[in-house]
């Protein structure tokens, strides 16, 4: 085979970036260390003949017993890749085949698949040796052939990448011997080629070259300078070239593992020899092995373990103590057996801590992975859970197992499992370990929520304060724990309420109390059905409803408001025509009202003061003010009472107003001539002139309009209009009676009843002698039976 081919074999083995294998069940994978974060292992759904969209619901899941994650699943495409850099030296050291091993576990129906991931080695370190330079003492005595042991150069990297050949830079008189130990480790020794002669040359200065396998090489250089002497010219000898011994695991430390023995056949000092390591002995074997220098003797001096290392190969030299130091050298082999010194590792991955009470048998609790460091039957495992309980577990592969149901649940009767998963191994005493997984069986949820009444009253006084409790409601349910934990909501039915109940009210979920979210007022609203709901927490939820009336009690919060007569800053103005008075006669009658509703809304009347009490009384119910007497001309002007309007609430509110009587001594003179004369700031405002402004040029205005209407009526009738300087009267009177009469006491010609009869209509339209000082006319009725001068007169007299 030629050297190409080979270098070509090499990188097709480098540079395989992955390769899958499903051998029993077991995927395999291959990528090189140092590969970037992301890269693309493998597709795990195809080699396991898995379809992508089962991955998610049958929790595709990667378990690793590793202090990172190296490796990670894409659950939508299952495809593994790289989650971490990976360094092979610092994972498995010199270990000449490195793999990541984790699981990959699938739920419905639970199933789990080994997987190794070969992680390749790159060459990437050079060799290093320990120091730059190394200095050797060779005698000149020593003949062709001789041998000394160099140190190694140090790779980290394994197999092919690590160091492969050393050389020397050219020279007549040394060359350079590699011999290849178990293991794989290359050991250099420098042999003379050449008899050397002091005389001619004392020092050499040779280049020490390590070279590794890889693609491309990488090198490490040392230089070995060598002082020729010449004194000692026999070196030791050991008795054999190979020492071999064998000891346990957990040995204690100072034990003698085995002696070594030199001689020298040379004489007084030269003779005297002292044993140590040679130079490239490892630092981990001078920390597990002690040497003494005098005897001989190799004694442990740490902690041997069969599963870091099963053998050690070590070299021991012997030299003699001339000034020209020669030495011999001697290889060293010690095999370590395996003793029972590791428990079992139980690996329990919980996949569902709770179960269904109506679970059938076969549902996948956990997944157990049990290992132990050991070897043989010392690494042989058992796994077993006590008989007694609705569980078992099955064996899948190797060292993994599954927890599985295996009868009737009855939450009821045990609603919580301790399970305890036990695991020993072959040795003698058995070691083992042991966990416990707590598996809850959970309740069926299969009661509803009762209250304890289908409907409630709950009375509430307005005017609350916001956030009061108003009312608590109680629910209770047949199940248990979880299934039986109530949660209590107001349940809006937004098509039949234009504001839902959640507006005015809101309950503590755990409690069932109700609290009002605003202030109620019993003139708005007297009555809200709210609708509640209790609820459990089972899966899925059951829940029943009932009703609380919430009956909005009245308060007496308002106070009697007085609508009539009109009062303006809680005043009032009555005229009395003195001449239509008498004991009895209604005034005018206060009418009051109150926003609230029985007691609080019945009200009563009564004076608080008068200028004269003896002139009115008033109606303790119906507000009516009544005259006590006729009045007369000489009873004073204007009369004020101040009339208080209670409600019978507790407490009492009530309301007050000053009604002041204006006693007019004549309508159609004095009391337009009044007008004239500056009143009293204690009974008129500026508003009130304005008001009798506005008053009298409407009436005005409507008196022009009713008597053109009449007279256009008149005219339609054929009727002639006479017209009289002291009256004018426009009548209708064919067919027709008196359209108005006078009132019993005939004493007020202002103070008319109306009466509709049947048949035409009688209107009349009369003047009084002295209309000229007025500003308005006055209906007056006409009377056929009397001469018209006499009613003229009657009337005159009577205005007067």
């Amino acid at each position: 085979m030629t050297m190409a081919t080979i270098l070509m074999s090499r990188v097709s083995i480098v540079f395989l970036l992955c390769i899958s294998v499903l051998v029993s069940e077991q995927l395999r994978y291959s990528i090189p260390e140092e590969v970037e974060r992301g890269t693309y292992v493998g597709n795990v759904a195809d080699d396991l003949g898995l379809k992508v969209w089962e991955l998610p619901t049958r929790k595709f899941l990667l378990i690793s017993d590793y202090s990172k994650q190296y490796m990670e699943i894409n659950v939508e495409n299952g495809f593994l890749f790289v989650n971490e850099r990976i360094d092979r030296e610092q994972l498995c050291s010199k270990t000449a085949a490195c793999y990541l091993s984790f699981q990959i576990t699938l739920d419905n129906p639970l199933e789990m698949f080994p997987v190794e991931v070969e992680i390749l080695d790159v060459n990437d370190n050079s060799p290093v040796f320990s120091r730059k330079e190394f200095y050797l003492q060779i005698n000149e005595l020593n003949a062709p052939g001789a041998r000394f042991p160099l140190e190694s150069a140090r790779d980290l990297d394994v197999g092919t990448n690590t160091i492969n050949t050393y050389q020397i830079n050219p020279n007549e008189h040394f060359i350079i011997k590699v011999q290849t130990r178990r293991g794989g480790n290359k050991n250099v020794e420098l042999v003379l080629k050449r008899s050397l002669d002091r005389e001619k040359q004392s020092t050499f200065t040779l280049v020490l070259t390590a070279i590794d396998g890889g693609i491309p090489q990488r090198s490490g250089t040392a230089r070995i300078i060598i002082n020729v002497i010449d004194t000692n010219d026999n070196a030791p000898v050991f008795d054999h070239e190979t020492y071999r011994a064998t000891v346990m695991e957990n040995i204690a430390n100072g034990s003698l593992v085995l002696r070594v023995h030199a001689a020298d056949i040379d004489e007084g000092t030269n003779a005297d020899v002292t044993y140590s390591f040679t130079n490239h002995v490892s630092q981990t074997i001078r920390e597990l092995f002690k040497l003494d220098p005098m005897t001989g003797e190799i004694r442990v001096r740490g902690v041997l373990d069969f599963e870091e290392a099963n053998v050690y190969e070590f070299d021991v030299q012997a030299m003699n103590s001339a000034p020209s130091e020669l030495s011999g050298l001697a290889n060293v082999v010690i095999d370590v057996l395996d003793t029972n010194d590791n428990r079992p590792v139980l690996q329990v991955t919980v996949v569902s801590s709770a179960v269904r009470e109506d679970a059938s048998s076969g549902v996948g609790i956990a997944l157990i992975s049990v290992t132990d460091r050991d070897s043989g039957e010392y690494g042989t495992v058992q796994c077993q859970i006590p008989d007694s309980i609705p569980f078992k577990i099955e064996r899948s592969l190797k060292g993994n197992y599954k927890l599985i149901t295996n009868g009737f649940l009855d939450h009821e009767i045990t609603p919580l499992y301790n399970i305890s998963i036990s695991a020993w191994d072959g040795g003698f005493p058995p070691l083992s370990a042991s966990k416990f997984v707590v598996v809850s069986v959970i309740d069926v949820n299969d009661n509803s929520p009762s209250f304890t009444q289908s409907s409630y009253k709950a009375y509430l006084m307005e005017n609350n304060a916001p956030g009061t409790s108003i009312f608590a409601v109680s629910a209770n349910d047949a199940d248990l724990n979880q299934n039986a934990e109530i949660s209590y909501s107001i349940v809006d039915n937004r098509q039949q309420e234009e504001i839902p109940s959640s507006a005015y009210f809101t309950i503590n979920s755990k409690n069932g109390n109700i609290y009002a979210l605003r202030s109620f007022d019993y003139e708005q609203q007297k009555h809200f059905q709210v609708k509640v709901q209790a609820q459990d927490a089972g899966s899925p939820p059951l829940s029943s409803t009932a009703f609380v009336n919430v009956i909005i009690l009245d308060q007496n919060d308002n106070a009697p408001i007085i609508v009539s007569p009109l009062t303006w800053n809680n005043s009032a103005t009555v005229e009395v025509m003195p001449r239509s008075t008498y004991p009895g006669y209604l005034v005018t009658k206060v009418i009051a009202t109150d926003e609230d509703s029985g007691q609080n809304a019945r009200l009563s009347y009564e004076f608080l003061e008068a200028t004269d009490p003896s002139l009115f009384t008033d109606g303790l119910l119906s507000g009516e003010i009544r005259a006590t007497r006729a009045f007369s001309d000489q009873d004073i002007f204007a009369v004020r009472v101040v009339l208080c309007v209670k409600d019978n609430g507790q407490p009492s509110l009530s309301s007050s107003a000053t009604i002041s009587f204006l006693v007019m001594s004549n309508v159609t003179e004095k009391s337009f001539e009044q007008r004239d004369e500056p009143r009293h700031s204690k009974f008129f405002s500026g508003i009130n002139s304005y008001l009798i402004i506005i008053f009298g040029t409407t009436s005005f205005l409507f008196l022009i309009i009713i008597l053109f209407l009449l007279t256009l009526k008149c005219r339609q009738d054929r009727n002639t209009a006479e017209v009289y300087s002291s009256a004018v009267c426009c009548c209708n009177g064919r067919n027709s009676t008196d359209g108005f009469n006078r009132t019993p006491t005939g004493r007020d010609p202002l103070n008319y009843s109306g009466e509709v009869q049947t048949g035409s209509y009688h209107y009349s339209v009369c003047l009084s002698p002295e209309s000229s000082k007025s500003d308005f006319l006055f209906l007056k009725p006409c009377h056929p039976t009397l001469p018209f001068n006499d009613r003229s007169v009657r009337d005159s007299n009577a205005i007067n």
